[in-house]
């Protein structure tokens, strides 16, 4: 984002040289032979180091956490969803609360999605054409309108640090025609949005679509960065497709953007997934799964995911990963977390989202420390060789699942 864009006094209070620096994000390592990088990303509460995962909050919370425990995890950024927020309170009620920062004590960076993804997933209740799309609420079946406009000064009401363009999201398994109408559909609002933004401390970002078409990908990628956006997401993907053809889609689309710019890619969250993410230059990361994951007893480690509600966690005295040091395991057992499960203790769904968050911060942490050191070829293939995934045929069939059963809880509706 060049500096004209940005607001001076702002720009300047948050570590910014206005006369030096032609944008708000600054690389501060990058290696050769892959696209790995550690960078700055300014905002005006505060400077993001990346690549960061932030955690999500659709509605003014991260479910069972309270802004302090966010602090202790390391968060210095999360997501909230202007569709959520659109629908209840309301934008005007957090405006006047004095934005989302006021409204929820969050005293650090803040990006909210547009709310296309949850407005183009209501399939059988919204209607879209060229100017925007009509839609009926998940809550009480009210109708709405939203335009690339209508999306912008709803997150500029909700003042946010960075915000989305509406787009056109695709569904995972179309292709053809319908794919091409979403991408030329989002090329012309991100336009809409550029035109529409009124704000000079917000960043605006552009989404890449195309699905899983790596032409369209580059198309889109191209035409995008002709408009110079602050920052660029890469949505519609994490929607059913196979990890290859994720990964296919982040080797084509990625180099395509600029390379002095935040690159965000939207609703990805497994652990594999993030250091194959930033192996191919990806920034930013947001995704529900290491919270609602937690809520069902399972927790991250290094060796892969593990569902303390299962026996074997009775007598285990010690933390639930020796490696941690996040609140949770400085103090408590494993076995008494599994205890809270068992008897399904509020307790326990906090100590778990506390721990599976600070694990996806310290996975940040050691990729920026690795890029840094020129060491991250390594740490990849030492991450892949520990840690076990979820098997594929399982994980496809419970996403799935998931999406059929419970779509529209505001934590898990995710790109």
């Amino acid at each position: 984002m060049a500096t004209s864009r940005c607001n001076r006094e702002w720009y300047t209070s948050c570590g910014g040289d206005i006369d030096n620096e032609s944008s708000c994000f600054k690389i501060l390592h990058e290696r050769s032979g892959h696209g790995a990088r550690v960078g700055e990303l300014r905002t005006g509460h505060g400077c993001v180091q990346t690549p960061v995962f932030m955690p999500v909050g659709s509605q003014a919370t991260v479910k069972s956490l309270a802004p302090g425990d966010l602090r202790g995890i390391g968060s210095d950024i999360i997501l909230c969803n202007a569709y959520h927020l659109y629908l209840r309170p309301g934008v005007e009620i957090v405006e006047e609360a004095g934005g989302l920062h006021g409204f929820m004590a969050w005293d650090r960076a803040i990006l909210t999605d547009s709310g296309g993804f949850q407005v183009f997933s209501l399939a059988p209740l919204r209607q879209i054409d060229d100017d925007g799309v009509t839609f009926r609420s998940h809550i009480d079946g009210s109708e709405h309108r939203l335009t690339p406009e209508k999306a912008i000064l709803n997150q500029e009401g909700l003042g946010a640090d960075i915000i989305m363009v509406l787009d056109d999201v695709p569904s995972g398994t179309a292709d053809g025609p319908r794919v091409l109408e979403a991408v030329e559909r989002t090329h012309r609002w991100a336009e809409r949005c550029l035109a529409a933004q009124r704000r000079s401390n917000q960043l605006l970002f552009a989404i890449v679509q195309g699905g899983r078409d790596l032409d369209l990908r580059r198309l889109s990628a191209r035409t995008l960065s002709s408009l110079d956006f602050p920052g660029y997401a890469i949505g519609g993907l994490s929607v059913g497709e196979s990890k290859a053809s994720m990964y296919s889609v982040l080797e084509e689309t990625v180099p395509l953007l600029p390379s002095g710019r935040p690159r965000y890619l939207m609703g990805v969250g497994s652990p594999e997934d993030l250091v194959e993410g930033v192996w191919y230059g990806v920034d930013m990361f947001d995704c529900v799964l290491p919270t609602r994951v937690a809520r069902n007893g399972a927790v991250y480690t290094r060796d892969g995911r593990r569902n303390v509600r299962h026996a074997d966690f009775k007598h285990q005295f010690g933390p639930l990963d020796p490696e941690c040091d996040c609140y949770t395991c400085r103090t408590f057992s494993a076995a008494y977390v599994h205890h809270l499960f068992k008897c399904e203790e509020l307790l326990a769904y906090r100590l778990a989202t506390i721990h599976n968050l600070r694990f996806m911060h310290r996975l940040m942490g050691d990729m920026r420390e690795a890029i840094s050191q020129g060491t991250f070829a390594a740490f990849r293939d030492e991450f892949h060789a520990r840690y076990r995934p979820t098997d594929e045929t399982v994980r496809l069939a419970q996403r799935r699942r998931h999406r059929v059963t419970s779509t529209w809880q505001a934590d898990d509706s995710e790109r």
